[in-house]
Formats: C-alpha cells, structure tokens, sequence
C-alpha cells in the first residue's frame, strides 16, 4: 500500500527516509508509527498500512539513518536481534525526538497546514520509549506507547506532558522490570493526561505484526484500545 518518501530535518539541511501509506480518501489525521530497534522492517510498515486502511496518513521515519539508513531487521534471527542491540547502543534518542518532531511537522503540512492538523504516534519497544519522549517535547495530540523501555528514568518529564497518552504494560516485560513497572504506576497513575494499561504474564513484543514474539489476543486487545484511543483524540 505505501512507499518510501523523505522527511526534511528541522534544520531543513538533510532529509532521511519514511515509509509513508495513505488512505484512499482525504486523511481524518495522520499517525506516525516509531520504530522498533529492528529499524523500519515488514511488521512496522505493516502497521502503517493498517492505519491507512483506517482512514489515517501513516508515517514511519527511519530513526536510524545517522547510523545505517534502511535498517531492516528480524528479530527472530538471533544475529540480527545482537545487531539491533548494537544499533540501539549507538542510537541518539534526543536526535530521534527531533526527527520525530521533523515527521510530525510534515504529516501536519501534508493533511491540511499546522493550524487545524491533528498527529498522533505510536511506537513500540524503542519507539515505545520515544512516544513517552514526544509527548514530552512537542506538540503531538496523542501518543501510544507499547513496551517502553526505561520509561521509570523519564518520569521527571511527566510535568511537560500537555496531550494524552497511553501506555501498554506487559507484566512479564524482560527488558521492564517489576520495580520499573511499579515506578511507573506510582508516577503516572495521578495524571489527568496518562492512561497505563497492564497485561498480565505477557511479554515483551506481544502485538507485533509478526514473529514468535505476538500473543493474538493480548495485541488485539491493546490494538483495540488504541484504535479507539486514537478515535477519540484525533477523529
């Protein structure tokens, strides 16, 4: 359903690419998908798609084009899992958030100019953790976010958090420990513009597109509340 396009830099001095997917008709708003560490791979487009399919401009800017532009991974090979580690290792988050930031910009100028566009972002793993980031640095109207590592360290940003959003816990999280999880109740739970979701014994990865990782019910569960999360906040 989509193709590869380009994003310009908030600097305006370099571009890097998106896999964009557009709906049949005029986009309701624009979704921006954030990347696993396995980069901009089929399951990551695969999700564009489906939000184009729902009425939505869906954009997923790959975040590691510094790095190695076109980073396509399977995490399901376990060398290509370590990989993804190294990338993540070397990845500039902050840097990120202002490629984000850059996509947001040129999702809102493609669907209709800045004063009336609504964005929203949904990412995962990495992009989970980023999501939590975005709804703490710009001005995005939504933010999902799924398995978010480390978003314990990030919650003395949590004043800054100015739209809603929705984070997806899975209890048996290996990469988010019981007490990460804990913290993040006890910081998030009293917030007008934070809804946490629990999923009991799950783990990390359960609604990937594809691979050993998905739990059907589980991901249709979380991707119904976000369907419906992103119906109220962006049309």
């Amino acid at each position: 359903m989509g193709s590869m396009t380009k994003i310009s830099t908030l600097s305006g001095g370099e571009t890097f690419g998106a896999y964009r997917a557009a709906p049949t008709g005029e986009a309701k708003a624009a979704i921006i998908v954030i990347q696993e560490i396995f980069g901009v791979n089929p399951g990551i487009r695969a999700k564009c798609d489906h939000w184009a399919s729902e009425g939505y401009l869906a954009l997923a800017p790959d975040l590691f084009w510094r790095l190695k532009p076109g980073v396509e991974l399977d995490p399901d090979v376990d060398t290509e899992f370590q990989t993804a580690l190294d990338l993540m290792g070397e990845f500039d988050q902050d840097q990120g958030v202002r490629d984000i930031e850059a996509t947001i910009h040129a999702a809102r100028e493609e669907i209709g100019g800045e004063s009336r566009a609504k964005v929203g972002c949904v990412g995962y793993c990495l992009g989970g953790r980023l999501a939590f980031m975005t709804a703490a640095r710009t001005d995005i109207d939504a933010s999902v976010g799924y398995y978010g590592v480390g978003i314990d360290g990030l919650l003395g940003e949590k004043h800054a958090i100015a739209h809603p959003i929705m984070l997806h816990i899975p209890t048996a999280d290996g990469f988010v420990p019981a007490e990460a999880q804990a913290a993040m109740h006890e910081g998030l739970d009293d917030h007008a513009k934070v809804t946490l979701h629990d999923y009991e014994g799950l783990d990390h990865g359960f609604a990937t597109e594809f691979g050993n990782r998905r739990n059907d019910e589980a991901a249709e569960l979380a991707d119904s509340r976000t369907t419906a999360f992103f119906a109220e906040h962006l049309g």
